[in-house]
């Protein structure tokens, strides 16, 4: 694209006056009295009375490849003499003359109006604001009415003006009392780094759409209007004193009425906050995007750290973090079509009969249950079996791969390392009769730590329900992971055990750890929390309760 400018040689002179209006324009000298009989400089209307008169000469030409201020005069063409010929042809036409040593010709670039204009791009003119660097701040209201008269003309360059400039603008309202604050004086040194890193914007298309987005907020109003992901113009403006009070739909509407005044172009695109709404109960309101939701949903049941949750764990599990109108439906429906919850997953029932369940402990790690998952292939480290330990309270889980074949003692260097280290020393242990758990070893080493060991009942694993349910969770998770990624199960077993214990549970009515993340664990020394409240000594009570505090 090749730009031209040209510059008439003292355009308001070329204009003459009515001869009514002549004496109008006398002015004196020493020599006598003088009026002017063409348009002079310095008359109130000569700036619009001139503009007229060159709309109405170029007014087929303008925005096609013209643009018009005053005595300047912007051509843009694709090719050298394409639209230069029209153009001189209508100059002389009106018998306006233009000056050549101020006309620029073939250019890949003219500034014009305090702008560099290029090919398809418009940026700030350097040279029009160099000063601003060196501006000094300002000590009056004039100052800063000056100096924001500055800005303001390079705002659709700067995003969020309004919002930057708040602090500034607050001065010139009537019976503000100047003082020089720190907060202004931040909103005036970022407008002068924003005005000399001001970034280069694209020149519009108007055969082509547009695409305008509008926001609003408690400072202000904002739009950005974008043609093919590029920015052509920002556009902002202050909450007026009414404003302030609006709801945030109002606000919504009143940024939607700045975004009426920029209907232009063909088929223009506007984008709004759904419904005005990012937040919605200190959730996040997804929009009505199904590569962004369709994501979401892969993320909190495809990835290994969900590893397929089903419908109820994996909705309880997102909302409290997002919202969309029929969340609950799109997550059973996202389920339901998973193929590798259809495969790996079998349905659990209640068995029939009355249920006994246990006494609930009173506090966290103060009873747990014990069993192995066995019969799984052995890995090249040499496992072959998952001993799965459960807090009774928490429902929180540890699973620890090992072999059927670990004498007592190994078993119970995991047992103090994986489990006592994190969470103390528990008041009662349940077990299955394992021969690992009925040695005479296991049972010394539970009688030094003043753990009470309960077996129980042969052939009836409802003794130990819970565990027994926990224990088909990682089968189901390790087989997913199996299909999915087909790594060796021991790879996955970690990832199975953060999915779990980070998943919503239904008889607590929230996640695992959130029980679990709290005050410390037991201690034979310490005891609980309750059992530190119970004591009769007071003088033992307060230094259990004062050595407790400092240790956790």
């Amino acid at each position: 694209m090749c730009v031209l400018k040209i510059d008439l040689r003292s355009g308001y002179h070329q204009m003459k006056i009515r001869p009514f209006d002549i004496p109008k324009t006398a002015f004196i000298t020493r020599f006598g009295l003088y009026e002017y009989t063409v348009m002079s400089f310095g008359l109130t209307n000569a700036p619009a009375y001139f503009m007229n008169l060159m709309n109405k000469v170029f007014m087929e030409y303008l925005d096609k490849f013209i643009v018009v201020f005053i005595d300047d005069i912007l051509i843009y063409s694709k090719t050298e003499e394409e639209h230069l010929r029209l153009v001189l042809q209508k100059l002389r036409e009106h018998k306006l003359y233009a000056k050549l040593s101020k006309c620029e010709f073939w250019l890949d670039q003219v500034p014009f109006l305090g702008h560099i204009v290029s090919k398809g791009k418009i940026m700030v003119d350097p040279s029009k604001i160099s000063s601003v660097m060196d501006w000094k701040v300002p000590e009056v209201v004039k100052e800063v009415r000056g100096f924001l008269g500055l800005a303001g003309y390079y705002r659709r360059f700067i995003e969020s003006f309004s919002r930057i400039a708040k602090p500034m603008t607050s001065l010139l309202e009537k019976g503000v009392p100047f003082i020089w604050t720190k907060e202004r004086q931040a909103a005036f040194d970022e407008l002068k780094k924003r005005l000399t890193t001001a970034p280069v914007l694209t020149l519009p298309d108007l055969t082509k759409s547009f695409t305008v987005y509008c926001d609003a907020s408690k400072e202000g109003l904002g739009c950005v209007l974008m043609q093919e992901g590029k920015v052509i113009a920002y556009a902002s403006r202050q909450l007026r004193k009414h404003e302030v009070n609006y709801p945030t739909h109002d606000l919504e509407l009143a940024a939607v009425e700045i975004r009426e005044q920029i209907k232009v172009g063909k088929a223009p695109h506007f984008c709004e906050d759904e419904q005005g709404t990012v937040w919605y109960k200190n959730r996040i309101c997804v929009p009505d995007v199904d590569s962004i939701r369709k994501l979401i949903l892969s993320e909190a049941h495809d990835t290994a750290y969900s590893i397929h949750p089903g419908s109820t764990k994996m909705y309880h599990d997102l909302k409290e973090k997002f919202w969309w109108h029929g969340m609950k439906r799109a997550v059973v429906e996202y389920v339901a079509v998973c193929d590798t919850c259809q495969r790996v997953k079998a349905e659990h029932q209640r068995p029939a009969g009355l249920l006994q369940p246990l006494k609930i402990p009173e506090w966290k790690w103060e009873e747990i249950s014990m069993d192995f998952i066995v019969g799984l292939p052995r890995t090249q480290k040499g496992y072959n079996s998952i001993w799965v330990v459960v807090d009774r309270l928490t429902k929180v889980a540890h699973f620890i791969p090992v072999n059927t074949t670990y004498s007592g003692a190994r078993l119970a260097e995991l047992y103090i390392s994986r489990i006592v280290c994190l969470h103390g020393v528990p008041k009662r242990i349940i077990f299955d009769r394992g021969s690992q758990f009925t040695s005479r070893f296991w049972e010394q080493l539970h009688d030094s730590l003043d753990s009470k060991l309960r077996f129980s009942t042969a052939y009836h694993p409802q003794t130990d329900g819970q565990t027994e349910r926990t224990n088909q969770i990682p089968e189901d998770m390790l087989r997913a992971c199996a299909i999915q990624y087909g790594t060796s199960w021991d790879k996955s077993l970690p990832y199975a055990e953060f999915s779990y214990n980070n998943s919503y549970q239904a008889s607590l009515k929230k996640r695992h750890l959130r029980h679990c993340i709290a005050e410390g664990a037991g201690h034979r020394y310490f005891g609980t929390k309750q059992e530190r409240s119970k004591c009769s000594d007071p003088t033992l009570s307060g230094m259990l309760n004062s050595r407790s505090r400092w240790c956790h």
